[in-house]
């Protein structure tokens, strides 16, 4: 062991705790993750606070929740608060610290306390900088060509990746870390991060990957009691979700205006397009977990491999289907619930081998954490909490959006309450019993203490506008509820263009915030 030993932080877009071979996924091929998985602690129960891109990655950079970071929706043009970063506090420690991939951080080029970033950053030339990956691409002959997949980056088409394996993005960020882990000052410590910007769509695998799950039975999405029948999309002798004109069908008066809202912004409901999105997403996890073992090898070529702690984890996770819901910003455990694997240096017995720990955890323990796991102060600016040892928090808070678009949880380790304020919506899950949140405990009377507990810790969490959902008698009224109206996509959920030559450059304009997608 060490005394400054080297860390490793992995994180990718959209990938839910469960799709690790590990974990008993029946489909998903992740070997590199598991056989991480097996050399440290997976931990269960770890949620992001704000699942949705630029929230949960502010989270994870500043150790803090959105309470005191200051971003609740995705704001798109929000500085990063004026406290150390997770980067700040390695480099002030001694490490050089460099990141590749995903930042998502305003302005683009900001480097949040890292000495250099290799950026990729979805392909927004339209905003006035063209990053890393798109400069190499026009170095490869390739300029502009990175969506000319047509695949949306906010939808869930799939098709194979229609360049050279080399220039996908996942391949890319891979070959960027391990050069920069081989350029390292010998000297001094590193801090890496690395940060896929996949499998958030589009869904476009080299063809390796696609073909390795065109002939696998894949997991079905799951339907709890709560979900109507008419959601139920793929299922065999259900009624199609789609009058024979094509058109979405009417809300559900049984679910509240976030729910609909959110099943009404995407349509995959046939059994093929659903095969098809899964086929893509789980190729897309695959490609990242073999290429992880390529920076994994540049380790060990190196001789750090036994002196580097590695974390992989993700900003939030995506419904997949479930309930005949998809993408993020809801607080079921497909959106909400995210991996996390904690390798620590060989020799520190402090975290157990092939080794699982069920306590809450959030994305803001991430940097207390490693800081903690280095010998590094933790600054007071973080509210997260080390997560090896004995201190644990009695539940975890989640919130997304405001006004009637908002969606609340609280998790207390087995009872979860999601909340919806528009319709003053709960709904409560024994996740012991039921992991896969099939049945909605909250008008059960068997559970009725439950419900009022988790309610009372919700009550005590609001702050801000989110008061204005409690009487003066202290009840939770919540908002009223709204009529979802039929949703459009003319923009196919800001579907890219050609980029050669550059699309017009208009920036954001300062304040904005994004309240769909990204």
């Amino acid at each position: 062991m060490t005394d400054q030993p080297h860390v490793l932080l992995i994180t990718t877009d959209h990938w839910p705790a469960d799709l690790l071979g590990y974990a008993g996924h029946p489909a998903i091929q992740t070997p590199t993750l598991d056989a991480l998985a097996r050399c440290g602690r997976r931990f269960t129960n770890a949620y992001s606070e704000c699942p949705v891109c630029i929230p949960a990655r502010r989270s994870l950079l500043t150790g803090q929740s959105p309470r005191l970071h200051g971003d609740r929706t995705f704001q798109t043009t929000l500085t990063m608060p004026n406290v150390p970063t997770i980067a700040d506090s390695f480099r002030n420690a001694g490490y050089q610290t460099n990141a590749v991939g995903k930042l998502h951080v305003f302005p683009q080029r900001a480097r949040a306390g890292f000495d250099d970033v290799i950026l990729a950053e979805e392909g927004r030339p339209h905003w006035g900088v063209w990053d890393d990956y798109d400069i190499f691409l026009g170095d490869q002959g390739h300029a502009g060509r990175q969506f000319d997949h047509g695949m949306s980056n906010n939808q869930y088409t799939a098709r194979p990746w229609h360049l050279p394996e080399d220039c996908h993005v996942t391949t890319w960020t891979a070959q960027q870390m391990s050069r920069t882990i081989r350029r390292r000052d010998p000297t001094r410590p590193g801090f890496w991060y690395m940060s896929f910007t996949h499998p958030h769509p589009p869904l476009v695998p080299p063809q390796h990957y696609w073909d390795m799950y065109s002939n696998v039975d894949l997991d079905q999405p799951v339907y709890g009691d709560w979900v109507p029948e008419s959601w139920h999309d793929g299922v065999s002798g259900q009624t199609p979700s789609t009058s024979k004109t094509g058109q979405p069908s009417a809300p559900s008066d049984e679910l509240c205006y976030r729910l609909n809202v959110q099943r009404n912004g995407w349509h995959v409901r046939s059994p093929q397009t659903i095969r098809t999105a899964l086929q893509g997403f789980y190729a897309l996890c695959t490609h990242i977990d073999h290429q992880i073992r390529l920076v994994l090898g540049t380790l060990r070529e190196e001789g750090v491999l036994d002196d580097t702690i590695i974390v992989f984890t993700a900003d939030h996770g995506d419904m997949l289907g479930r309930h005949g819901l998809w993408a993020k910003r809801l607080f079921y455990e497909g959106s909400a619930n995210v991996p996390f694997l904690l390798v620590p240096q060989k020799g520190d017995d402090r975290v157990a081998e092939n080794s699982c720990d069920d306590r809450l955890v959030n994305l803001r323990d991430v940097m207390p954490t490693l800081l903690d796991q280095a010998g590094i102060a933790v600054p007071d600016s973080c509210d997260g909490i080390p997560i090896v040892g004995d201190q644990r928090r009695e539940h975890a808070y989640g919130e997304c959006n405001e006004g009637p678009m908002s969606a609340r949880m609280i998790h207390d380790g087995r009872f979860k309450l999601v909340y919806y304020a528009a319709g003053n919506c709960r709904q409560l899950f024994d996740l012991h019993n039921d992991p896969v949140e099939s049945h909605d405990l909250s008008t059960d009377d068997n559970h009725a203490a439950d419900l009022n507990r988790l309610t009372a810790l919700l009550c005590s969490d609001l702050y801000g506008s989110d008061r204005d959902w409690v009487s003066d008698t202290g009840e939770l009224v919540g908002l009223p509820n709204q009529v979802c109206p039929p949703l459009s996509n003319r923009g196919l959920a800001l579907q890219r263009g050609v980029h050669w030559p550059p699309a017009p450059v208009t920036p954001p304009n300062i304040g904005e915030t994004n309240p769909g997608t990204n």
